[in-house]
């Protein structure tokens, strides 16, 4: 059982992340800046500001790691980075790691490149993009005994697309991945699952992949 920490843990991500850790037995801690509407059994939900560790406790103690499952909008749109640099500087050293969720537009469209974001991606989620692309950046300039991973979903990810839990994804390395007809998918728990999978199974040390059907 490991002790996992998931921030934005009642956001669209984080709540899939939490419910399946919680599905696989392990201790989870939920740190968010307001309580969910339908808390899951079993979690520990912890409300406050990764902004404010201090104000946060002994919640990072002990984790075997901390998921950030921030969204960059609203009014968190500029304080994404700030939180991700906070968490990486804490956690450097430690035996913590640190899983981040990105977005889709960093990934690669086929191998070496471009990134999706430099293919018409879409005016409305251009900054979200950069956020997440930033975010990459920032880590892969972070310490070297930072332990951190990145994992990109799909081009269709969120509440708007829901979908259900099949068990299975595919892992595309830096690659975005398409199905036959060309669509780009992921549900919200088959996500998840991809998230407490590497979790339980390391396999990309240091580095990003992407999932999809």
């Amino acid at each position: 059982m490991a002790r996992i920490v998931v921030i934005g843990g009642t956001g669209y991500a984080g709540s899939h992340i939490v419910r399946e850790g919680v599905r696989r037995g392990h201790e989870i801690v939920s740190v968010s800046r307001s309580m969910p509407d339908a808390p899951v059994d079993g979690v520990r939900y912890a409300r406050g500001s990764v902004l404010d560790p201090a104000a946060l406790g002994d919640v990072f103690d002990g984790a075997d790691a901390v998921v950030s499952a921030l969204s960059p909008r609203g009014d968190m749109q500029d304080a994404v980075l700030d939180a991700l640099e906070g968490l990486s500087a804490s956690l450097t050293g430690t035996g913590t790691r640190l899983g981040v969720v990105g977005g889709a537009g960093g990934s690669l469209v086929a191998p070496g490149g471009p990134r999706l974001f430099d293919q018409g991606f879409p005016d409305e989620y251009k900054h979200e993009a950069q956020v997440g692309i930033d975010s990459l950046d920032l880590l892969q300039r972070s310490d070297e005994n930072l332990n951190w991973f990145l994992i990109h979903p799909a081009e269709v990810f969120g509440p708007w697309a829901e979908g259900e839990r099949t068990g299975r994804y595919r892992d595309g390395g830096d690659v975005v991945v398409r199905a036959e007809d060309g669509t780009s998918t992921i549900s919200g728990a088959d996500f998840a699952i991809a998230v407490i999978d590497e979790i339980e199974t390391p396999k990309h040390h240091r580095g990003r992949f992407t999932v999809g059907y």
